[in-house]
């Protein structure tokens, strides 16, 4: 995702080059999506997502001051359009309506599918409930497998900091994950 001369493309971009903000969507979107997938567990959500936050960053991009890589800048950015999402009321849809017996295949659904959904929903909620900065260090490094080095710049803090963060951070989600299952 490293990009050969990513400030001028940056710079050809903040001028309006269409090529270059093709160049940097072809070179983050899938991770960005995949960021988004993670978080929502809905790829057409994840989709919609990805398409405002790139929309966001362009609005933006004059704000980027290059202090970390326009891909870490932009898992912050999509990660703040999810929460935004998550923030904003929606409709509610029954629940039988949305799990039906049967998977999408027409197999019936497995009891081994529902506890790993049921699993990997109570450790998106118990991320979600990090503080902001151990939420974003979080789905940086393990969602966005983002690098250590990478959130330390975009956070403007040591790679140090940014490890005791995620080791505080796993102390947290292991805490709250014992507390749900008791």
């Amino acid at each position: 995702m490293e990009l050969a001369d990513e400030p001028a493309v940056l710079a050809a971009l903040a001028d309006g080059d269409r090529a270059a903000a093709e160049a940097l969507v072809d070179r983050t979107y899938r991770n960005v999506y995949a960021l988004l997938c993670r978080l929502t567990r809905d790829p057409d959500l994840a989709a919609d997502l990805t398409q405002e936050t790139y929309r966001r960053a362009w609005a933006a991009i004059g704000s980027f001051d290059g202090r970390s890589r326009f891909a870490t800048w932009l898992y912050r950015i999509a990660t703040n359009t999810f929460l935004n999402h998550v923030r904003r009321p929606h409709a509610v849809v029954p629940l039988d309506e949305e799990l039906g017996a049967t998977l999408p295949d027409g197999r019936p659904r497995q009891d081994d599918e529902v506890i790993a959904a049921e699993s990997q929903e109570r450790l998106r909620r118990a991320v979600l409930s990090l503080p902001d900065d151990l939420r974003f260090t979080v789905a940086a490094r393990y969602w966005a497998d983002a690098p250590v080095a990478e959130i330390a710049k975009a956070d403007g803090i040591s790679e140090t900091a940014v490890r005791k963060r995620l080791k505080h951070a796993l102390r947290l989600l292991a805490a709250r994950l014992q507390e749900v299952a008791s």
